[in-house]
């Protein structure tokens, strides 16, 4: 969905900032590429397209401050949600999916989450519902901040300074990012039986689809 060179050329630190922001904040920002949006940036800044000390610092406020958007969100509406119809940018089911998450793993979920698409946007919201005390939810943010923000960044821009030409290698290590940023939720989700036979089922009728309407010659 997104050429993410062109997006951090285009928009640069202020968009950067926005993003991350937005992902980590906003209820609609759950569809954004964290993940290999810091990377890449991480890979611009060893190629001097960007200053990586005020580009980490910039994430990390970015980060920590979303989080705390979230909180606060969680905190003075939250509750509502649940009783809320599901919409183009909202499903309940992201929020459910988060709570599930933060009752297994308490309050490092805080910290976890930021490195598992969609989790990351709601997490902050159901510690606001769940009422968790600002200060301890402050500190466990900032810890996630340092680790995700910085951290992703940071193994960017050294792997940018390692590796020669490693743009051309540029597509399969985000998609590899992707693929581990997905996984945790997706073994997760495939523990039982139950679960086991609807992906199953669900992964038949994404081959069916396939043939009939993409590769209709293969029938």
């Amino acid at each position: 969905m997104f050429d993410l060179r062109l997006l951090i050329e285009t928009f640069g630190y202020a968009g950067l900032f926005a993003i991350v922001f937005a992902e980590t904040g906003l209820l609609i920002g759950f569809f954004l590429p964290g993940d290999s949006l810091l990377f890449t940036a991480g890979i611009l800044a060893s190629q001097g397209l960007l200053n990586i000390y005020l580009l980490s610092v910039l994430l990390f406020i970015a980060a920590v401050t979303g989080d705390s958007t979230g909180y606060y969100f969680g905190q003075r509406f939250g509750k509502r949600l649940f009783s809320r119809e599901d919409s183009l940018l909202f499903h309940k089911e992201h929020l459910v999916r988060a709570k599930n998450f933060y009752e297994k793993h308490g309050k490092k979920t805080i910290i976890l989450a930021r490195f598992i698409p969609i989790i990351r946007t709601f997490a902050p919201v159901v510690a606001g519902i769940g009422e968790m005390h600002y200060s301890t939810f402050l500190a466990f943010n900032v810890i996630g901040g340092l680790f995700w923000a910085i951290g992703v960044t940071l193994a960017g821009y050294f792997l940018g300074n390692t590796i020669p030409d490693i743009e051309k290698y540029l597509a399969p290590i985000i998609l590899l990012i992707v693929v581990l940023s997905v996984l945790p939720p997706i073994v997760e989700g495939l523990k039982t039986k139950e679960q086991r036979k609807q992906a199953i089922a669900a992964l038949k009728k994404l081959v069916f689809f396939l043939k009939k309407k993409i590769f209709p010659t293969l029938v």
